[in-house]
């Protein structure tokens, strides 16, 4: 760990627009954190990036790399799903979030045929801050 601070990995897929939203916030909020950005895709990492990640990266190599070098991860729930957001997760990706050790953090999204009941009027503008809330509670 970079000054015993936690490694911060946020995955994003499809544009990659809650990622971009988390790394700006956490960049903004917890700017001594190292943030690395995984996107399923490179427009996803491309966000990120410009976003203020620290670190980027592209694919499922890099997702599963990431899950097992860094303290927490972060992102949609999808990342946790085999085959969800419009395929892009693969369950190579899905396993290695699931199994890591890392803390996670999940946001919930109704998308690609997961209706996650409770959530339906819950915004990204509204949830993004809440997993920003809950790393600060995580980290001390």
């Amino acid at each position: 760990m970079k000054n015993d601070l936690p490694r911060i990995l946020v995955i994003d897929a499809q544009g990659g627009g809650i990622g971009r939203q988390l790394v700006s916030l956490i960049k903004k909020e917890l700017p001594s954190l190292t943030v690395t950005a995984v996107g399923a895709n490179s427009a996803a990492t491309s966000n990120m990036l410009k976003a203020g990640a620290d670190i980027g990266a592209t694919g499922e190599n890099a997702v599963i790399t990431g899950c097992r070098r860094n303290d927490v991860i972060i992102g949609p729930i999808g990342i946790t799903m085999a085959d969800s957001m419009n395929g892009e997760i693969t369950p190579a990706m899905a396993l290695a979030v699931a199994q890591s050790e890392a803390s996670k953090i999940l946001i919930p999204f109704n998308t690609c045929d997961h209706i996650l009941v409770g959530t339906t009027k819950l915004s990204p503008g509204k949830l993004v801050p809440e997993a920003v809330e809950e790393l600060k509670k995580l980290i001390g």
